[in-house]
């Protein structure tokens, strides 16, 4: 039987039923990682309880609890890109969904840290899981001509979730007398569920897979010695971007609200705003760039530039204006590039039988990396009195790493997706 589904002969409806529920599955997990930037520094000043400055407490706790996201995220993409691979990609894309909707409007009701720490590590097992379903169901359905074209789009859903979360915070101030309302916001991508599951059809690609294996365990086959080089590098090429995005670059909200939030409140929603509308331009070009140059030279560049502009970033010393608002647009659209890359080249490290899994792994466990670099970031945000440049230019050291192992990796531009 063979494994390229029969939707590769022409575009029709049942694509574009795809690629929606896929990309607004993304568009609304990226609202739900971009709300606790945006609510965390008026939510931890009003739970804060001790003497002198919040800062370092909001440091602190800001590291613990997008740490905890973020290991919860690396389980459920393992989780739930096993599951996708057992029961498929559109059934677990909808638990997936419904999960984070529910967990994150419970952050309504926290009243310490930790309770927001709860409420983010549920809800971010559904965040993880749905990255992997939907890449691999929209890579699996689309034609293989438009894999980068596809790559893009789905790289940049969650920036319009970024902008989408910034935009709502602008619209209305999220200060420490008004932050639980922006929970209540999260509960939304739950009625999505309804429509993925009435009208989005399954992987074919999947099916015929999954009807020619007689015995199937997809997380064994990721680590088997025919691909656990695939796996080791997914990992290493996501941690490396996911360090630098929540080690660092999450953190510029806060980092703004530090510098100017009394005399102007709603900086921090500007600036998330020009940091999601820079990194959808960076995850449509990412997979372009990888489509003409390679995969490998890509993510090379990707890299280079990350390292200069951050550099500048945090380095220069430029006070809160157009040209700090510019060098956050760019470091936006720098550093997310490499989320269309990743949608580009992880499927083709992994067959169908095990994509979901491959991805969920390589990528989530990535994540697990990162919740190490946001601790490390917020222990050093104490250690640097609260100065978050000093963190954020000593973290986004990263990108080096990634132009040195890129060249380990196997160049697939050309290759069709692995059976």
């Amino acid at each position: 039987m063979s494994l390229k589904p029969k939707q590769n002969k022409g575009i029709g409806r049942s694509h574009y039923l795809v690629l929606t529920a896929a990309f607004l599955g993304w568009l609304f997990d990226g609202f739900e990682m971009g709300l606790f930037p945006i609510v965390a520094r008026p939510a931890l000043t009003d739970m804060y309880a001790g003497s002198g400055g919040p800062d370092a407490f909001v440091g602190l706790w800001m590291g613990r609890i997008t740490a905890v996201f973020l290991l919860g995220a690396a389980i459920g993409g393992v989780v739930f890109g096993w599951l996708g691979d057992r029961v498929g990609r559109v059934k677990a894309m909808s638990a997936s969904i419904l999960t984070y909707a529910i967990f994150t409007g419970l952050g309504y009701f926290a009243e310490q840290p930790w309770h927001l720490a709860v409420f983010r590590f549920l809800a971010s097992l559904g965040m993880g899981g749905e990255w992997s379903l939907g890449v691999a169901l929209v890579m699996e359905y689309w034609p293989e001509r438009l894999r980068p074209l596809m790559a893009g789009i789905i790289g940049a859903a969650a920036n319009f979730g970024f902008l989408l979360v910034a935009a709502v915070g602008k619209f209305k101030e999220v200060t420490v007398d008004s932050w639980r309302w922006m929970w209540l916001v999260g509960v939304l991508p739950a009625f999505l569920v309804f429509f993925i599951r009435l009208f989005v059809p399954e992987s074919e690609r999947w099916k015929a897979a999954r009807a020619t294996q007689k015995t199937y365990q997809p997380l064994r086959e990721v680590f088997s010695p025919s691909l656990i080089r695939h796996t080791l590098l997914a990992i290493c090429f996501s941690s490396i971007a996911l360090i630098g995005t929540w080690g660092s670059v999450q953190w510029i909200p806060v980092w703004v609200d530090q510098m100017v939030g009394e005399m102007h409140p709603t900086a921090k929603n500007d600036v998330g705003m020009l940091s999601a509308m820079g990194a959808i331009i960076g995850c449509l070009a990412g997979p372009m760039i990888g489509g003409r140059l390679g995969r490998r030279p890509a993510f090379f560049c990707l890299c280079l530039a990350s390292l200069l502009v951050c550099g500048f970033l945090f380095r220069s010393g430029i006070p809160y204006g157009g040209s700090f608002q510019f060098l956050v647009f760019l470091a936006g659209m720098t550093t997310a590039a490499f989320y269309g890359w990743f949608p580009l080249y992880l499927p083709e490290l992994f067959p169908t039988r095990c994509r979901a899994t491959g991805q969920g792994i390589g990528y989530n466990t990535g994540r697990v990396f990162a919740a190490l670099g946001a601790i490390a970031g917020g222990q050093l945000v104490v250690h640097f009195d609260g100065d978050y440049a000093r963190m954020g230019a000593l973290i986004t050291m990263i990108y080096l790493v990634g132009m040195f192992t890129i060249w380990l990796a196997p160049e697939t531009k050309g290759n069709p997706l692995p059976t």
